[in-house]
């Protein structure tokens, strides 16, 4: 055997709640790599109602790459939440026209740009990740964090603001898995080599 079918939108029989997630978006906007799974408490059609702010206006994406565990009730907050921050108010006047459309003339939303998840990246329950920001490979996002900076590959963070706890490796050992990829094997080298990916 070489593993499960990436394409299955569920891949554990008869449940239905944890889905492969690349098979269940809808949104261009959001992309997702092969064997990401999302599990969720009700149903898997809530990621997306998870990804807040995501207008086709702004222009940015949610990038998720492979091999990503992401539990249920995990927020991402993109581009669209943003208001001004160095004006007199933040208030978005424009959006609601009659006499008002013209206030942003001259003048943009702040853009954080992508939010972006690397590979082999777990989410815990409840976290929220803020636009603009970058997880690293192989970093772990502890349950109830709000993140609002980038996360180091290897490393795991936790709290609100999501702080550094440990680097899950030494610097040595993490630029070797960076260099390794293991993500980007084929699907029969990973199947090959479990026992070493789930050692030490």
């Amino acid at each position: 055997m070489s593993g499960p079918d990436k394409h299955k939108k569920f891949p554990l029989e008869h449940y239905d709640r944890l889905c492969f997630l690349k098979n269940t978006i809808k949104n261009p906007n959001i992309i997702v790599g092969d064997y990401t799974y999302y599990d969720d408490f009700e149903k898997v059609e809530n990621f997306e109602k998870n990804v807040k702010y995501l207008f086709d206006f702004t222009g940015d994406k949610l990038i998720i790459g492979k091999f990503c565990m992401i539990a249920s009730d995990v927020q991402f907050i993109m581009n669209g939440a943003n208001h001004l921050t160095k004006s007199l108010s933040t208030y978005p006047f424009a959006i609601f026209g009659h006499g008002w459309e013209g206030a942003m003339e001259g003048k943009e939303y702040p853009q954080k740009g992508d939010l972006v998840i690397g590979n082999d990246v777990w989410i815990g329950y409840n976290a929220t990740i803020m636009a603009g920001v970058t997880v690293g490979d192989g970093a772990i996002i502890a349950t109830n964090s709000t993140v609002i900076k980038d996360v180091a590959p290897y490393s795991i963070v936790g709290g609100n603001p999501a702080r550094e706890i440990r680097k899950r490796f030494d610097e040595a050992t993490i630029s070797r898995l960076l260099e390794l990829r293991w993500w980007d094997w084929s699907i029969e080298k990973i199947t090959a080599n479990l026992q070493a990916l789930t050692g030490g």
